[in-house]
């Protein structure tokens, strides 16, 4: 089961269909914590979230 940990110390579990408004803040850390790039489903289209050396953030369709 895939989850991460927030600061408000919720556990969301990513395969679950509930819509979740009370998400402020992810840690990089556990978001990218075996990888350097995370994919995201959205609306239909794939998205490449890549972290790069300098620890910067990079988007790309």
């Amino acid at each position: 089961m895939d989850t991460l940990s927030f600061s408000k110390t919720e556990i969301i579990n990513l395969h679950q269909s509930e819509k979740v408004n009370f998400i402020t803040q992810l840690d990089g850390d556990i978001l990218f914590k075996n990888t350097d790039v995370i994919l995201i489903l959205h609306k239909g289209e794939q998205y490449s979230l890549r972290r790069t050396r300098n620890g910067k953030l990079i988007l790309n369709k």
